[in-house]
């Protein structure tokens, strides 16, 4: 395996592939790589666009469309199995839990997206690439191409322990669900990368906040990212900078020399700054009984609802007593307010100077002696 260390000096017990480009084939590449070793894909295959001739602007001006050889086929068929190639090498290298993201466009992924429901992965959304500034439709016969799709999918239908940071991308979005239409501009600017004519060095860059809103919504700080068609290392740079691991591969070598320079210079954000919004669910669970079991509430003492209305009392067993009739917090919150279910942690309160306090509150202060116990 041909890898070009490109990067800052991994650590000893790091494998030797990490944090690298791996020039090559990427079929050939990834079967180097140890099986289940990757948390996330994501890749930007060839799109096949079957361009015939060159793209000419009104004004007669040449279109700087892709007509690379790498994006050449010569038929469907030769696309599809190249298709189903990549995608099996990347299966086996993706870990049970990981998730994969393929970019494309209306030439090319339906067929990407048949290839992997065929092969076993589920889908679990597709993502529009809206663009704010696309290129037009210059023969105007078609509509404008507005947008690019992004079919996001686990490894298979069993793999329900996937990331996915959904309280973190819903916090960013005003408190509001992130939806499946994401609006961003293409590459342009001071991004793109030129070559020393001023000509782009790769047609088809993605920008890096599309990458950072994939490596954000599905991965986690450390996590390792692969990009099977790594192109000028826009995953690479992305990652480094969110302090995740990335392994590229690329069969370039200039784009994998406009990718090892750019990376090199990505200034990895503080740790602190990376720290994920954490929903409730994601919280360690924290039995009432543990509360007893840390001293922070004492076996006997009373608690109330909000009003006093109700009292009950707390037993050793972590159960609350209310004439005679004992159950669990929850339970017998219930019972008093004459409904089918209660969140006990909000409904029942202890005393203390000043007032009354919500129970919650002793199972916030649990969960952070928990996290520094594992710490």
């Amino acid at each position: 395996m041909s890898a070009l260390r490109s990067l800052a000096v991994v650590e000893q017990h790091q494998p030797a592939w990490l944090n690298s480009i791996i020039k090559g084939d990427c079929v050939a590449a990834l079967e180097g790589l140890p099986e289940k070793s990757v948390d996330a894909i994501f890749a930007d295959p060839p799109y096949n666009l079957q361009l015939n001739g060159d793209l000419h602007r009104p004004d007669q001006s040449k279109v700087d469309a892709v007509d690379d050889e790498w994006d050449q086929f010569e038929s469907f068929a030769a696309y599809d199995a190249f298709t189903r190639a990549w995608l099996l090498a990347a299966r086996r290298v993706l870990k049970p839990d990981g998730t994969i993201w393929v970019i494309g466009s209306y030439h090319n992924i339906f067929r990407v997206g048949a290839a992997m429901q065929d092969l076993g992965f589920w889908i679990l959304n597709d993502i529009v690439w809206r663009k704010t500034n696309p290129m037009p439709n210059f023969r105007g016969r078609r509509f404008q191409n507005a947008h690019e799709t992004l079919i996001w999918a686990s490894r298979d239908d069993k793999a329900k322990g996937y990331t996915f940071n959904y309280e973190s991308l819903k916090a960013a979005n005003d408190d509001v669900q992130m939806r499946s239409d994401w609006l961003f501009p293409i590459c342009t600017g001071a991004e793109r990368l030129k070559d020393d004519n001023g000509d782009k060095v790769h047609p088809t860059q993605k920008p890096e906040a599309l990458l950072a809103r994939v490596i954000l919504s599905s991965t986690r700080p450390g996590d390792v990212v692969l990009d099977p068609f790594f192109g000028t290392g826009t995953t690479g740079a992305v990652a480094k900078r969110l302090g995740r691991n990335f392994v590229g591969v690329e069969r370039e070598q200039a784009y994998i020399d406009a990718a090892s320079e750019r990376i090199a210079s990505v200034r990895p954000m503080e740790r602190a700054d990376l720290e994920l919004v954490q929903g409730k669910r994601a919280e360690p669970r924290v039995a009432f009984v543990s509360l007893i079991d840390a001293g922070l509430i004492k076996p006997g003492t009373t608690l109330f609802d909000a009003r006093k209305r109700w009292a009950a009392k707390v037993r050793a067993d972590g159960t609350l007593s209310i004439d005679g009739e004992a159950g669990s917090i929850h339970r017998m919150g219930a019972r008093v307010q004459g409904l089918d279910a209660c969140n006990g942690w909000t409904f029942w309160h202890y005393e203390r100077v000043g007032g009354l306090n919500q129970i919650d509150e002793l199972r916030r202060i649990a969960r952070l002696g928990m996290a520094r116990a594992g710490a």
